[in-house]
């Protein structure tokens, strides 16, 4: 798996960057399970009038998502959600005040790259041991292995629509899904911290754990720049 250059994430006051409180079950997204409660702190979900994707808190007042989810005008940000069928105590939601989305995304070429997309918050959450999920209704986690990019832009893989901007993981068992968008693709680091890797951009048309077609991440490696610029900016 690559653990190359990534954004670290500023997920909590109680445990430090990237290390969760409540350490993820990770023994085992379709096909995925349920995850540990409160295991993955930084994960947001990104609603309008419901639930339409998912995002990572990288900072107190800032959300990374992926930039085909900004479809409407007004976004809130629910942090520490794991069942959304149950409202169960620690859920933070945090309108959003701005939306950055990257200069060069085409909303009618996702494959084209550059689906990435910042947003800042009304005011900074409240950094605990539990400010999270996805559509599924709980929070879901799978371990998908990563892809070379050497195979994933293989003619019978995803061609030329694969990216080195991208990172290509999991597919034919276990993939995201169309609900995951903006959520991101977690990797464990040699220092025992977990950095957000990718952000969830686009599966196969014909379905989400289609052989040869692996979910494409958005390289979170790749847009340091345009990231680190937006928010000393804003």
């Amino acid at each position: 798996m690559e653990l190359g250059l990534v954004f670290l994430l500023v997920v909590t006051s109680v445990s430090g960057c990237g290390v969760p409180s409540y350490w993820p079950n990770t023994s085992r997204v379709v096909n995925g399970e349920e995850a540990r409660l409160y295991s993955w702190p930084w994960q947001v979900s990104l609603e309008s009038f419901y639930p339409t994707c998912g995002g990572t808190l990288i900072a107190p007042d800032w959300v990374l998502t992926a930039a085909h989810c900004i479809t409407f005008h007004t976004y809130r940000v629910v942090l520490a959600e794991h069942d959304m069928d149950k409202e169960e105590g620690p859920e933070q939601s945090i309108m959003v005040a701005k939306m950055f989305i990257h200069p060069k995304w085409n909303d009618n070429c996702v494959s084209c790259g550059n689906d990435i997309a910042l947003l800042k918050l009304e005011k900074s959450a409240d950094l605990n041991d539990k400010a999270g999920g996805p559509r599924a209704t709980r929070l879901q986690q799978a371990l998908l292995p990563v892809v070379d990019h050497s195979v994933c832009s293989q003619s019978d893989w995803w061609g030329s629509s694969a990216k080195t901007t991208m990172v290509c993981a999991g597919g034919d068992s276990k993939s995201a899904c169309h609900g995951d968008s903006g959520g991101p693709l977690n990797c464990k680091g040699r220092d025992n911290r977990w950095y957000v890797e990718g952000v969830t951009s686009f599966v196969d048309g014909r379905g989400c754990n289609t052989p040869k077609k692996p979910t494409v991440f958005t390289r979170v490696a790749s847009f340091i720049p345009w990231i680190s610029e937006t928010m000393a900016q804003n």
